[in-house]
């Protein structure tokens, strides 16, 4: 079994920062997808960013420009860098690793206006 701890979650103003971690306690693939989910209130879940593991990364157009996306393949973790907040980013964040399908507990990311 795998788990996936986040942090970095909170609150923020519009147009301030956060930076979201992803550990996970073990791999049991060298070839995997690492990345970021979240939820809105009241809506489904939807794709924010993932990397794979040879350093390829995918966005969801409405975070291209303002978020980042990075890992670090020793430490087993993913990072994400989220700029340029705006309220429409509130949303509880998950963690997200294939092969596999785990997910972390989420995190919550709330914007202020």
């Amino acid at each position: 079994q795998v788990q996936l701890v986040e942090s970095g979650g909170g609150l923020v103003q519009a147009g301030g920062s956060l930076r979201l971690s992803c550990a996970a306690s073990r791999i049991i693939s060298s070839l995997r997808v690492m990345g970021w989910y979240r939820q809105p209130p009241g809506k489904q879940r939807e794709l924010v960013a993932i990397i794979r593991s040879g350093g390829s990364t995918n966005y969801a157009d409405s975070v291209k420009g303002r978020f980042t996306i990075s890992g670090d393949n020793a430490k087993n973790t993913v990072y994400l860098q989220m700029s340029s907040l705006k309220p429409e980013d509130t949303a509880v964040y998950y963690c997200y690793l294939g092969p596999g399908d785990y997910w972390g507990q989420g995190t919550q990311v709330t914007v202020s206006s």
